[in-house]
């Protein structure tokens, strides 16, 4: 064999042998806060129009899950299986690309744990405030269209109102306090997908269902219905702005930001380029 052949075998070598290496945490680390650089850099309008999608498509979950509820036998296991429903929301907005706001509480906090500057964390509030907002109008929009047309069978509609009632119906305490694994969850999910192409669809499936079985609350979900119960008239936007929105948004941005993503540069900071 020529030196320059086995050369190239060994280049070969290698890059057969780094595509089977896991990636390092510091390169997951450098994945996410490149798309989260990219995703505070978007328009305006790109993010108003793909936010108001997500909270629209989110309603998959409430959706999904008030069908298996409606029609599977009513057993103690229908629990496990009905929040398999739960997961279709997620899987189509987050293999859809589309702006939900819980994943960005820690792709777009990446950059600001690196650069720390009022400029960047500016954009960040910039975006969460316009990803937040779209997704409500989504889930409000959906939600109109689940109460005031027939386009959802009756029996179905009212498994939405029983799972809406039971969502919002827990008090701002316990809301707070049950978003909190939920956005730990989400932040988890965001995490792994660079290094798990071919499983992302498990990935999600697995991990959004376990925030349905374990009963936690999720602020773009949850909105849809809470808009359910605005629109039937069931509680007043005080009740669900004070006693449902308020508290389980600050608990999924704990989750996902104050816990996860500073666990997350805890693990790396020493071993990225420049050490801030």
């Amino acid at each position: 064999m020529t030196s320059n052949a086995a050369q190239q075998e060994k280049q070969k070598d290698e890059a057969s042998v780094q595509g089977a290496t896991p990636l390092a945490p510091k390169l997951i680390y450098e994945v996410i806060r490149r798309e989260g650089e990219e995703e505070m850099a978007r328009p305006k309008r790109s993010l108003i129009w793909s936010g108001i999608a997500a909270g629209m498509m989110i309603s998959l979950s409430v959706l999904g899950e008030a069908i298996f509820r409606t029609y599977l036998p009513d057993v103690p296991s229908r629990y496990l299986l009905e929040n398999l429903g739960y997961s279709l929301g997620f899987l189509a907005v987050i293999m859809g690309r589309m702006q939900l706001f819980t994943e960005n509480t820690i792709t777009t906090v990446l950059p600001v744990m690196v650069e720390r500057t009022w400029g960047v964390f500016g954009a960040m509030l910039r975006l969460w405030a316009i990803v937040m907002t779209a997704n409500v109008i989504g889930a409000f929009a959906v939600a109109a269209l689940f109460v005031f047309t027939p386009a959802i069978a009756p029996e179905v509609l009212v498994s939405i109102v029983d799972l809406s009632h039971h969502a919002t119906g827990m008090g701002a305490h316990d809301a707070f306090w049950r978003a909190i694994p939920a956005g730990v969850i989400v932040a988890l999910i965001v995490w792994m997908l660079p290094q798990a192409e071919a499983a992302k669809f498990f990935i999600i499936l697995t991990f959004t269902w376990l925030i349905a079985a374990g009963d936690f609350t999720h602020i773009v979900a949850g909105s849809v219905e809470m808009a359910v119960l605005v629109w039937m008239g069931d509680i007043t936007a005080a009740t669900a702005i004070g006693g449902f929105f308020l508290p389980v948004l600050s608990g999924n941005i704990i989750g996902g930001t104050a816990i996860f993503t500073l666990m997350a540069w805890g693990q790396v900071r020493d071993e990225l380029p420049q050490n801030n």
